[in-house]
């Protein structure tokens, strides 16, 4: 351990802003990308007009060259100056982009109707001292705002500001003119003289830093493990950093159709195929030291395999989107097994199959804890190189869900069974509808619901809800009560409704369509569960526990 200084200090917001834009202060990689919501921009200035306190920024001085953002605010950094003292900003990321990007803008940035763009351009109308709320407006146009909005641009630019004040003469009348000029004088003196405290670190290891970075930011959203092994091993991955190359992988992998898989999954994956076994360390800095050595070749390694985990989840198993499977420590075992066993054989991969509907069925990885997940991969690697097997036997298939709650794994297994056995849905006008891919968009809005009274008993069950499309104002109970004779049952069938539970609407017996539809549905399940091999549930419905990661 090295020991840390540190030194508070208070300086004009002005010359902190000319240290990042020499250079001097720099944002390190590991912090997060700029996240504030437009109206937090606006809010922080008027605090600033309004004297409230914004906090304070710690910085970290150190001879080490961290790798670091060569854009901030949208504004390009220079390199670092040449045997200068660097410090790097461990909290105030969020703020200094805001404040360096709207008051270093150029006059030529660009303007438009988009926010990457506007959300830079901030003024302060002048002459409406009666405002409610933020005194701060953004212009959302590619045209040139109302003259009587101060654009901050200008506020620390003495030129630009007497243009701006002459350009008030030339529109309004001169005591008008006056009037607007001298409050524009004062929001430019508020905003030159405000000062900011400072926390100066000096001394330290980077180890240190990012620690006391995990611990203070501000922003209360905590730093993920793959930014900070990212922020541990820069001097590894180089200026693509191991969150970078994670985040493509991510991407490629949702632009498949297959949908977004967690971060933190893609990340103990990249561990998992690196050799580490202890994929839910949290001590990162030691984690990272053990693992420095193989990320870049691990997280090619990853690229690939997840390709082929995605792969054998659509085509064998019949997962159509990453927000079904039932949990996402699936997907990383999975990973491991296509790592170790190269070109796996068909009936290696239909013990997987049914290893994964097994667990899925069973709530195998339900809590799994630490000593759990090293005892599944140590599983998973001898079963992929042939000197072990994938026994689940003994587990038992959980019952029919009662709550229809994605957040259960249950449910997730129920979906993915029901997707595959009612695939060509056909909607009351003989059209057909795409389930998987309405479902990829919004899953609260696909499986609607058939009865939409919460106190009928069983409301919430799957069985009360199908992916139909009805005309406005039709629901779906009066939809399949008023079904015609000549398309009647092969809608019903499509959807898995019976004609019996059908004559239970229209008698007004709404529980006792969905009563009936459950055992119905419960019974098919079921066939397909003992069918697989896994043994059946002990009864025929249950709660569904809230289960996944």
């Amino acid at each position: 351990m090295k020991d840390i200084s540190v030194s508070p200090e208070v300086h004009f917001l002005e010359d902190v802003l000319k240290w990042i834009a020499a250079g001097e202060l720099r944002v390190p990689k590991f912090q997060r990308p700029f996240l504030w919501r437009p109206e937090q921009m606006l809010q922080l200035f008027d605090s600033i007009e309004r004297g409230y306190p914004m906090g304070s920024l710690l910085i970290w001085e150190t001879p080490e060259q961290l790798a670091s953002l060569d854009e901030i605010g949208g504004m390009p950094i220079p390199g670092p100056p040449d045997r200068a003292k660097v410090a790097y900003v461990l909290d105030g990321h969020q703020r200094l982009s805001t404040f360096l990007g709207s008051l270093h803008r150029a006059s030529d940035a660009p303007r438009s109707e988009h926010q990457e763009d506007w959300m830079w351009w901030i003024y302060r109308p002048l002459g409406k001292e009666d405002r409610e709320g933020s005194r701060y407006r953004h212009w959302k146009s590619g045209g040139r705002a109302d003259p009587d909005y101060l654009p901050l641009r200008s506020v620390l630019r003495t030129v630009d500001f007497l243009g701006y004040s002459r350009q008030l003469y030339d529109v309004y009348p001169t005591a008008l003119a006056d009037t607007l000029v001298e409050e524009a004088q004062r929001v430019a003196h508020r905003i030159k003289s405000y000062k900011v405290s400072v926390v100066r670190m000096s001394g330290g290891t980077l180890g240190q830093a990012v620690e006391v970075f995990s611990r203070i930011n501000s922003s209360g959203q905590k730093m993920r493990p793959d930014q900070m092994v990212s922020a541990l091993t820069y001097e590894t991955t180089g200026s693509v950093t191991l969150s970078d190359r994670m985040e493509e992988i991510q991407a490629r992998i949702s632009d498949s159709g297959f949908g977004e898989i967690p971060m933190m999954t893609v990340f103990q994956t990249v561990l998992a195929v690196s050799g580490e076994e202890d994929v839910q360390n949290t001590s990162w800095d030691i984690m990272a030291k053990k693992v420095q050595g193989q990320l870049l070749t691990a997280v090619e390694d990853t690229d690939r395999v997840l390709e082929k985990v995605v792969a054998f989840l659509r085509e064998t198993v019949q997962v159509p989107l990453a927000r079904l499977v039932p949990y996402n420590i699936q997907i990383m075992l999975l990973a491991v097994f296509f790592h170790f066993s190269k070109e796996p054989e068909e009936e290696r991969l239909q013990k997987l199959r049914g290893w994964f509907w097994t667990t899925s069925l069973a709530g195998t990885f339900a809590g799994a804890n630490t000593t759990q997940v090293r005892k599944f991969i140590e599983e998973m690697k001898a079963f992929a190189v042939g000197t072990g097997d994938l026994d689940y036997s003994d587990e038992r298939a959980r019952a029919f869900p009662e709550r229809f709650d994605l957040r259960s794994a249950r449910v997730r297994a129920y979906l993915i069974w029901e997707l595959g056995t009612f695939p060509d849905r056909i909607n009351p006008d003989g059209s057909t509808i795409d389930a998987i891919d309405q479902l990829a968009r919004s899953h609260t809005e696909t499986y609607r619901h058939v009865i939409t009274q919460s106190r009928v008993d069983r409301a919430s069950s799957p069985a009360n809800r199908v992916v139909m499309r009805t005309p406005a104002g039709v629901s779906i109970r009066q939809a399949l009560i008023d079904l015609a004779a000549e398309n009647r049952t092969d809608v019903l069938t499509s959807h898995g409704v019976s004609l019996e539970a059908v004559e239970r609407l229209k008698n007004n017996d709404y529980s006792g369509f969905i009563m009936t539809r459950q055992h119905e549905l419960a019974s098919r399940e079921r066939i397909a569960i003992e069918s697989l091999g896994i043994l059946p549930p002990e009864q025929e419905s249950a709660e569904a526990d809230i289960d996944t990661e």
